[in-house]
């Protein structure tokens, strides 16, 4: 199952731009992943903020939607049961700890743990893992921090998510050693809430362009 942890990280990498969505109401989520599909994108980070985290995943796996469904912002292994058991196919975690990476890779569950410094990068490499989250990116350097610590780094990919937007989408995929980008920029919790999917699709196509003109 090891092949299908590394499939779906390869997807994710593939597709380049990992809209990260908090949302509040989960009748809002197939709407909004539809949005998203119009607008080329097939992948979602549900992120675990709201008490309607885990109903929209549900939602948007049982639509049967061809959508990659992940779950951002898991902390503990009780939500990563709970983000599993609800469709999400891939975790998402705000920072490094050990043990919860083991527990998703001893139950082959792909996982992205926050990564920011040398020492927790060296930590996931020691783990196997081959790509982490650097979170939030503004914060702790972005594209510079990146670029510096790639040379180090070399066989490590990163997805750097927060403060990042469509002005500033491409300064990061130029990046080697970037595997995905991820945000909110697509998808705000305000749109969401007010229901312009038309404006989300929009904005994915927009976001899409900027990352096939750049990465092919």
């Amino acid at each position: 199952m090891a092949q299908e942890r590394t499939t779906v990280l390869e997807q994710v990498g593939v597709i380049g731009i990992v809209p990260v969505i908090v949302i509040e109401q989960a009748s809002a989520a197939v709407p909004l992943a539809q949005a998203l599909l119009a607008g080329g994108i097939d992948c979602i980070e549900i992120t675990m903020r709201t008490a309607a985290a885990l109903d929209a995943m549900r939602a948007i796996r049982d639509a049967g939607l061809a959508m990659l469904l992940g779950a951002g912002t898991v902390i503990t292994i009780e939500q990563a049961e709970q983000a599993l058991d609800a469709g999400a196919r891939f975790l998402v975690s705000p920072g490094y700890d050990a043990e919860f990476v083991d527990w998703c890779l001893s139950r082959d569950v792909p996982v992205l743990p926050g990564a920011v410094t040398p020492s927790e990068i060296m930590a996931a490499r020691k783990q196997g893992l081959r790509v982490v989250k650097f979170f939030p990116a503004d914060v702790y350097g972005g594209v510079k921090a990146i670029k510096a610590l790639s040379s180090p780094f070399g066989d490590m990919k990163f997805m750097p998510t927060g403060g990042i937007d469509l002005a500033t989408l491409p300064d990061y995929l130029r990046l080697p050693a970037i595997h995905a980008v991820g945000g909110s920029w697509i998808a705000s919790k305000a749109q969401i809430a007010a229901g312009k999917f038309d404006e989300i699709s929009q904005i994915a196509r927009e976001s899409l362009a900027v990352a096939r003109a750049i990465r092919g």
